[in-house]
C-alpha cells in the first residue's frame, strides 16, 4: 500500500500533536488518534505516521502497520466524491452487483478505487441497514435507497 507523502494540504505537525496528545494514555489511543487525524485532514499521510509515532512512542513501521491492517484508513487524499455501495446479501439480491457494474462504467471508477481525476471512488460497503429498500447506496453522507432506480441522480450528483 502507497502512503502518500505530506503535502501542503496536510495538517502540521504541531496541529496534530496538539489533536492527538491528549489520546496518549487511553486504551487504543493509537487508533483514536489515527483517526482524528483522517477526520481532520482526510487522510493519513507519511508525516501524520510519523507524528503518530513519535507522540505515542511506537515505530513508524506499528503505526504503518495499523494504517494498512484497518481498511477504512486513507492512505492518499480522498476523491471529491466518495460513492459506497453496497455489496452485502440483501443488496445483491436486489441488484447491486448490475448496479456496481452500471456505476462502474458510467463513472469511470471500479469498486475500490477512484477515477483518473479524483472526482469519484467507488467503494464497497458491507450493510448501510437499509435491506428493505434495496440496492443502497450512501454518495458522501447522503443515502440512496432503490439506487437501481436512481443511477442518473446519482451520476448527476458526483458530476455536478
Amino acid at each position: 500500500m502507497a502512503i502518500a507523502t505530506t503535502t501542503a494540504s496536510a495538517t502540521s505537525g504541531e496541529e496534530l500533536r496538539a489533536l492527538i496528545a491528549p489520546l496518549v494514555n487511553e486504551i487504543g489511543g493509537a487508533i483514536t488518534a489515527l483517526r482524528a487525524v483522517q477526520d481532520r485532514q482526510g487522510w493519513i499521510d507519511s508525516g501524520a505516521i510519523e507524528t503518530v509515532a513519535d507522540v505515542f512512542n511506537l515505530s513508524r513501521a506499528d503505526v504503518r502497520g495499523l494504517v494498512e491492517f484497518y481498511n477504512d484508513f486513507k492512505t492518499m487524499p480522498p476523491a471529491a466524491h466518495v460513492v459506497a455501495i453496497c455489496q452485502a446479501e440483501a443488496c445483491q439480491a436486489s441488484g447491486s452487483r448490475e448496479l456496481t457494474k452500471t456505476l462502474e462504467k458510467r463513472l469511470g471508477a471500479k469498486l475500490g478505487r477512484m477515477d483518473d481525476d479524483r472526482t469519484v471512488e467507488l467503494e464497497p460497503v458491507y450493510c448501510l441497514g437499509l435491506c428493505a429498500r434495496a440496492p443502497a447506496l450512501m454518495i458522501d453522507d447522503t443515502l440512496v435507497v432503490e439506487a437501481d432506480q436512481a443511477v442518473e441522480r446519482v451520476v448527476a450528483r458526483v458530476r455536478a
